[in-house]
């Protein structure tokens, strides 16, 4: 069963390429939350009994608390997952490790944050969804404008 796997993905790299986006991109998801209810819990800690009440039994955050958790979570998630599409995603690293790479990075990250934070702010805020479901939605929406943008742009093969 493993080498039918193994061969699968040794003939078919785009797919063990998305598998393996998909994996550092739920470790990168896993920091990203993590991050922000760290974020959340330190700037609205009088309504949170204990650090664990921002995920379970969680009372609702102001907007500036989601928001800027959201922003937190982002940017720790966004350098995991930098470091890791480096190391393991990506076979061809095209731009990636040059100072152009890291700008054209910074500037696809930046529209991901953008999109996180604009995603964030219509679900929690105008439509009420729940910050934990909102984050997920919105999760997935810029997981595959990242990974489109990055293997486009960023991680393209040079020929």
């Amino acid at each position: 069963m493993i080498n039918k796997i193994k061969q699968f993905f040794e003939t078919h790299k785009t797919f063990a390429e998305i598998f393996r986006f998909l994996i550092v991109g739920t470790i990168a998801t896993l920091v990203d939350m993590f991050m922000m209810g760290v974020a959340m819990y330190f700037i609205q800690r009088e309504i949170y009994p204990s650090f664990i009440n921002v995920f379970i039994n969680t009372p609702t955050p102001s907007t500036f608390a989601t928001i800027m958790g959201t922003a937190i979570g982002f940017i720790c998630g966004l350098i995991v997952n930098y470091v890791l599409s480096i190391l393991f995603v990506f076979n061809e690293k095209g731009k990636s490790k040059s100072t152009q790479g890291f700008i054209i990075f910074t500037v696809l990250s930046v529209i991901g944050l953008g999109l996180n934070m604009l995603g964030m702010y219509l679900c929690f805020d105008l439509m009420h969804i729940n910050q934990w479901v909102s984050k997920i939605i919105v999760t997935i929406v810029v997981l595959i404008y990242n990974y489109v943008s990055k293997r486009l742009i960023l991680f393209k093969n040079k020929k």
